[in-house]
């Protein structure tokens, strides 16, 4: 049932009546934007309504050192706090908008990191209160439920940012850290309370007496997001670590997180600070400290998200060894499906010139990247993902294990960008490339990483639909090819295509199969794959209306449309025989599907792309398979899957 607002009978509402609210997601509350400074003050556009709604802009430098800046419309435009400082408010020029922030000068050749809260209840609220004569206040809130963390900083005189959290011993009420310190948790003698409406700071809490403060209060699993406004968005809450600071248990959140500020609350230790867009990812990180005005730095031991939360993947983890801490987490987005190819998925054809990395732009948030060079050089193709690391990569046309950017691979990523960009420093700048970027979001495509443990597996996944097509590889070893199920089999439990060569579909001999039990959360792995110390990865995709579809058809050997539910026409589409040997044949609208030849490659080839042939051709419900089509694509009575993009 669609989320409803009240609007009359408590039980008329409850039942589907009344007027609809309108959902929230994640992705209109919060962002992590990169940018890389020129000297000027741009316009950054995040998509976060800030001039409208309200809410917090937290910015640092990554590249350099430099004070973590924070701006709130609570206290108005053009007024900074600096998190790693005790120092009174100051003015330094920043607006707000109504997609985001805009007026705040980036130092030229200098990287940065953004992060935008909008006000929203049960997710974030920032309140301005002067205490009473006796360091304590009372004031009303926003947020709609009870607090997990709230963050006091005084705005005219110097004092230390207050924390207090609910993984704190007592919960919010007596224990504290400071935000600009190391400190572990200490009590400061007094009682804070927190409802959903109010909160009071006991006498004596803050320094000093009919001074002006803000808030800045953090939603602890309160719901209210999603269609049916039940899903959590923001979580505060707590871990622990073992030998070698790895975390004892994987963090369940119920959601895959995108953000993440962490505190030691035993002893002296840096706060620290992840997001998904800098590199928390399964084989590192990169983090900054918020009480520090140092740079950014990285790390091997990786904080990785995942499905439902995140956990420490490797032997080590970042953290210090047998220890409690405290967390805020954020979920990942876009929690919306899709309505248009073009904001998930852009094809990309370039001849790269000049000086090395070259940019390229996708128009949305790259997790995923496919690419590869046209002319034959041996590499096709590669990808590149968030989730593993921008750095690591993995070659369709072979069996080889994962491996950073080098010579052999060819083409390098040097990042995947929030600002619409991934950068591929090509060894040859002359070269003409083919890039594929496509975005995880509900119903279309999305991504996990996951490890044998010896016995069959059940993997969680964030796809929000059964998965059609899915791909897998080993990524620490050669035992296995790309190991791909599909919809489409004779049975997709059982048989499975390798991306890597031209084989018929094959029994995998193995029970109750390799990938089995599909639902729109899981999916369950053989022990035949989830061998114990196996890392894989395992990329998913659905049919998603108007946007993608996966599909099968029997060849006819004459002109034959697939109907794809699209209005204007597949902009990508993959072809793969089943019944007999065929190659993965790859067409995209960047390098021409048209009504006359269409060039095409092979994900399991190194050969340049073919360019004198007509297999394909263009139709406004998807696509069209030509008469003159080998038996690869269109045999008669052959057999046939696929997975378009619009």
């Amino acid at each position: 049932m669609p989320l409803q607002s009240t609007s009359g009978a408590a039980s008329y509402d409850a039942f589907g009546g009344g007027v609809a609210a309108v959902p929230k997601y994640i992705e209109d509350y919060f962002s992590t934007y990169l940018v890389t400074g020129d000297g000027t003050a741009p316009a950054v556009n995040n998509g976060i309504d800030l001039s409208t709604k309200g809410g917090l802009v937290w910015i640092k430098k990554r590249s350099a050192a430099g004070s973590h800046s924070l701006f709130d419309t609570a206290r108005g435009a053009n007024l900074r706090l600096i998190s790693n400082d005790t120092a009174a408010q100051d003015s330094v020029n920043l607006s707000f908008t109504t997609t985001g922030f805009s007026n705040y000068t980036l130092d030229s050749g200098v990287t940065y990191a953004s992060w935008s809260w909008a006000k929203a209840p049960k997710f974030f609220d920032v309140v301005t209160f002067t205490t009473n004569s006796s360091n304590g206040a009372t004031f009303a809130h926003n947020l709609g439920s009870v607090p997990g963390c709230l963050i006091v900083k005084s705005l005219a005189s110097a004092d230390s940012w207050i924390v207090w959290h609910r993984g704190l011993t007592g919960g919010i009420d007596t224990n504290v850290l400071v935000l600009n310190a190391t400190n572990g948790q200490f009590s400061i003698g007094t009682t804070t309370t927190a409802t959903s409406t109010t909160i009071t700071i006991g006498n004596g809490s803050l320094s000093f007496q009919n001074a002006p403060y803000v808030a800045y209060l953090f939603a602890h699993n309160a719901g209210g997001f999603g269609l049916t406004g039940t899903d959590n968005v923001i979580s505060c809450g707590s871990f622990t670590t073992g030998n070698s600071g790895k975390i004892t248990a994987p963090v369940n959140l119920g959601y895959e997180a995108q953000w993440l500020l962490a505190k030691n609350v035993d002893s002296a230790e840096n706060w620290v600070m992840y997001d998904i867009m800098r590199g928390m990812n399964n084989t590192g990180y990169a983090a900054l400290n918020p009480n520090t005005s140092g740079a950014e730095y990285t790390g091997t031991s990786a904080i990785s998200p995942t499905a439902t939360g995140f956990d420490t993947p490797n032997a080590s983890g970042p953290f210090a060894s047998f220890a409690n801490y405290i967390y805020i987490a954020i979920r990942r987005g876009p929690m919306k499906v899709p309505t248009s190819g073009t904001s998930v998925f852009s094809p990309v054809a370039q001849t790269n010139t000049g000086s090395q990395p070259f940019p390229v732009t996708a128009g949305f948030p790259v997790d995923s990247a496919w690419f590869g060079q046209r002319n034959g050089w041996g590499v096709n193709f590669i990808t590149s993902d968030r989730l593993r690391g921008a750095t690591n990569l993995l070659l369709t046309t072979s069996t080889n294990s994962e491996a950073t950017n080098n010579s052999t691979y060819g083409p390098s990523v040097s990042r995947l960008d929030s600002n619409t960009q991934f950068k591929d420093g090509m060894t040859n700048a002359s070269e003409p490339d083919i890039y594929w970027m496509m975005q995880r979001a509900p119903s279309f495509f999305d991504e996990v990483c996951w490890s044998g443990a010896g016995a069959n597996l059940v993997i969680n996944h964030n796809l929000q639909a059964v998965p059609e097509l899915i791909i897998n590889k080993y990524r620490n070893g050669t035992s296995y090819g790309w190991a791909t199920t599909a919809a489409g089999l004779v049975n997709p439990n059982t048989n499975y295509l390798t991306l890597n060569n031209s084989n018929a579909e094959a029994n995998s001999g193995a029970s109750p199969g390799f990938i089995y039990d599909r639902t729109s959360t899981t999916f369950t792995v053989s022990s035949d794959l989830a061998q114990s110390g196996f890392n894989w990865v395992s990329y998913l995709f659905a049919s998603c209306p108007g946007v993608s579809k996966v599909g099968s058809y029997t060849g006819t050997a004459t002109t034959k449309q697939i109907d794809c539910g699209f209005t204007g026409g597949a902009r990508f589409v993959l072809i793969k025989k089943t019944s007999g040997t065929g190659s993965w044949y790859v067409w995209d609208s960047a390098r021409g599907i048209v009504s006359g030849n269409d060039p095409y490659l092979l994900l399991n080839s190194t050969a340049a792309e073919v360019t004198s042939t007509d297999y394909i051709d263009t139709y406004s419900a998807g696509f069209e398979i030509s008469s003159t089509a080998p038996s690869e694509i269109n045999e008669n009575g052959g057999s046939f899957i696929f997975l378009a993009i619009s």
